[in-house]
């Protein structure tokens, strides 16, 4: 049984504190990258007196690993239309992290560092979530993936690697179909494959993958019932989560409620979240045309032997015709912040040869 590296005591049991002023984030930003940065914060601030402005940021994450902050910067990029937040650190081949739902770059922390000894890390959030740009569209799988290619051409990267992990298994995928030029190749976790590549599961599942999946659907409603629903009590909606699919492996209390007051900041930073589900039908027919041109790059499928297992890369061979498959045991979902060791490990003999 794996767990997650030891932290240091927690000073803030929210999980929240203090940042930087908001002009003091942008401008250093803008410094540190060079780069324009465009228009103002909008709907992106927190409600008053609730958090943080620049709650979200590595300055405002808690618990980070040691050095993380002299290694990793908040930086604000414009790209494919749209302000996107990325954090960023180390130096070498340029390689992408794509985090999944319901968390942010923030659920990379113990393996970015290691990561950075060999690589340039590059960690956005995606539309919506975070600090990156809330829209009222554009969060299906074709428009995710061209916010981060539309990023790393922004920062200067022509070709890279690509990690996704959940959701960002989705966006990965994407990319990689989507802009075959840039993407060297890809690992994905934690999901049986992006949807409308595999057979579509029945609506009447068992019980064990029915508890797993059911937030799919609730997600995917267009209304604002389901955000009077969430709002109404977000601890146990997304305690939920993290707990069934953990895999009898917790994650951290202190990154629990980083997460839930990341998500639900306000109604309109809610809402913006569940965009990548509501746009899931226009991604399941993007998918299907996807497929039709098989990657050709290396792919690494990656799941946690109490969760998906082997399905994270059985459901790429539809799509890709060289797939590895890889099963950490004693894990759940959460990979990265579960089993960050064997996750570098894995990762280290992939993206090495």
């Amino acid at each position: 049984m794996n767990s997650s590296p030891e932290e240091p005591p927690d000073n803030d049991d929210a999980g929240i504190r203090p940042g930087v002023s908001r002009r003091g984030l942008v401008t250093g930003a803008a410094a540190a990258t060079g780069l324009s940065l465009i228009g103002g914060w909008g709907s992106a601030a927190a409600a008053p007196g609730k958090v943080a402005d620049d709650f979200g940021s590595v300055g405002t994450a808690p618990r980070l690993p040691d050095g993380f902050t002299k290694t990793f910067k908040s930086r604000f990029v414009l790209a494919n239309g749209i302000r996107q937040h990325v954090v960023i650190g180390g130096s070498g081949p340029p390689l992408l992290l794509l985090h999944g739902w319901p968390e942010n770059w923030y659920a990379w922390r113990f393996m970015m560092p290691t990561l950075a000894r060999k690589f340039t890390v590059i960690a956005p959030d995606q539309r919506g979530i975070g600090l990156t740009e809330r829209t009222r569209t554009g969060y299906d799988a074709a428009t995710l993936a061209n916010d981060v290619s539309a990023l790393m051409t922004k920062l200067g990267y022509p070709r890279y690697a690509v990690v996704g992990h959940d959701t960002g298994y989705i966006v990965g995928y994407a990319l990689a179909a989507d802009h075959r030029d840039q993407v060297s190749r890809v690992a994905l976790a934690e999901i049986p494959g992006p949807p409308g590549v595999p057979d579509d599961p029945s609506l009447f599942l068992p019980d064990p993958v029915n508890d797993k999946v059911w937030h799919i659907p609730f997600n995917r409603v267009n209304d604002e019932l389901i955000i009077d629903m969430v709002r109404s009590n977000a601890d146990g909606f997304y305690r939920y989560e993290y707990t069934i699919q953990s895999g009898g492996v917790p994650l951290p209390e202190y990154a629990i409620k980083y997460y839930i007051s990341l998500y639900n900041r306000d109604r309109d930073a809610l809402r913006a979240t569940f965009g990548l589900y509501r746009a899931w039908y226009a991604t399941v027919e993007q998918n299907r045309n996807r497929k039709a041109t098989p990657l050709t790059i290396p792919v690494l499928g990656i799941g946690g032997e109490n969760s998906w297992g082997p399905l994270a890369g059985q459901g790429m061979l539809p799509a890709a015709t060289n797939v590895q498959t890889l099963v950490i045991p004693g894990v759940g979902h959460w990979l990265a912040e579960q089993a960050p060791t064997q996750m570098l490990t894995a990762l280290n003999t992939f993206l090495s040869t």
